[in-house]
């Protein structure tokens, strides 16, 4: 990869259209370009052979087509979670993972090389913050595992920004990638087909419902003590729980949209029926769900995932409180398909 070159992905379509026009090419051409990147998925410009020769010398010559170089891609036992380790220009590593679920095949996909947010359970935030990644950058982690789906007649159909960073403290590059995947002349995946997920930036929070999106919305809340969550999650200092939820009813009655709380279940951490009971109290009346994930185990963190007798019955209090939720599935554990394991391990090497 090129680091003079400007990545081709990192460039909206009235940047392509002015660049073509000043090169005298029509504006059909643009249309062709756009049509072979997000649709055909090509990765190089001797790909696109709707182009004459000439213009795809000339793209090559002033673009960087590879965003990405995939140096380690690990594979599940059950072949359902396939989790791939890139290497950005400057040496910056990243994840992305896709999972098999029934007719869905889901990415989880990075935001940033590393994490500012300083989780004490997450991979990534134990590794701290790097960059943040373009959106080229963001896009081009999609359009890999779309490439592999395709050759096997599949393709994507949800996308989840929850892999490595936080994807509101890279709000505007993060938004460009989501509008560019769901432009029905890019990507063309539907606004509900894809999520994003913080951990809880109030402004960024009220900044997304304004703007009246139909892209999902998850919380990363793992507890509502607010002394417990800031010890877990540093960013509740700044924003506690009261403030974060008054910004998610902001959100819910703006958009009119339900969203989404992540809750990881730690074993004797947050996972009590008081805390379930807790939990409940806090939600009544917000039109909300809850996933309750039995935490991936980390090398930096010591605490275990909630055994499944007591997932379910976590679960069952928060159903007899009226509160939807279900338990996610975890997947590819021995893979390290937590975000941010692989990156840490190769990193620690």
């Amino acid at each position: 990869m090129d680091n003079q070159k400007v990545l081709i992905l990192d460039l909206n379509k009235s940047a392509l259209e002015s660049w073509m026009a000043s090169i005298d090419q029509p504006a059909y051409r643009m249309t062709q370009i756009w049509k072979a990147l997000y649709q055909q998925y090509k990765k190089t410009p001797k790909e696109i052979t709707t182009l004459p020769a000439n213009l795809r010398n000339v793209l090559g010559e002033t673009y960087e087509f590879q965003a990405l170089d995939p140096v380690r891609t690990i594979e599940s036992g059950d072949y359902l979670t396939i989790k791939t380790l890139f290497k950005l220009w400057d040496g910056q590593l990243i994840e992305a993972v896709l999972m098999y679920y029934d007719q869905r095949r889901t990415l989880c996909i990075s935001s940033q090389a590393g994490c500012g947010m300083g989780c004490s359970f997450c991979a990534t935030g134990q590794m701290g913050f790097k960059r943040n990644l373009s959106s080229g950058e963001i896009l081009a982690q999609v359009l890999y595992y779309a490439r592999l789906l395709a050759e096997k007649d599949d393709h994507v159909t949800n996308i989840v920004v929850m892999g490595m960073g936080e994807p509101f403290h890279n709000y505007d590059n993060v938004m460009e990638a989501l509008d560019r995947l769901n432009d029905p002349e890019a990507f063309g995946l539907g606004a509900r087909h894809i999520t994003l997920s913080t951990v809880g930036l109030i402004p960024k929070i009220r900044q997304f419902a304004d703007t009246n999106t139909q892209f999902n919305l998850a919380i990363s809340l793992h507890t509502v003590d607010n002394v417990l969550r800031s010890k877990m999650m540093p960013v509740n200092k700044k924003y506690p729980v009261e403030d974060l939820l008054n910004a998610c009813r902001y959100y819910v009655k703006k958009t009119k949209r339900r969203i989404t709380f992540e809750y990881a279940l730690i074993e004797g951490i947050n996972d009590s029926d008081a805390d379930a009971k807790a939990l409940a109290d806090r939600l009544r009346g917000l039109l909300c769900h809850v996933n309750l994930i039995p935490l991936n185990p980390t090398r930096g963190f010591a605490k275990q995932g909630t055994q499944e007798e007591q997932v379910r019955t976590f679960a069952a209090v928060l159903d007899e409180h009226h509160i939807p939720c279900s338990v996610r599935l975890r997947r590819g554990i021995e893979i390290q398909a937590g975000c941010g394991q692989l990156a840490t391990e190769a990193q620690s090497e």
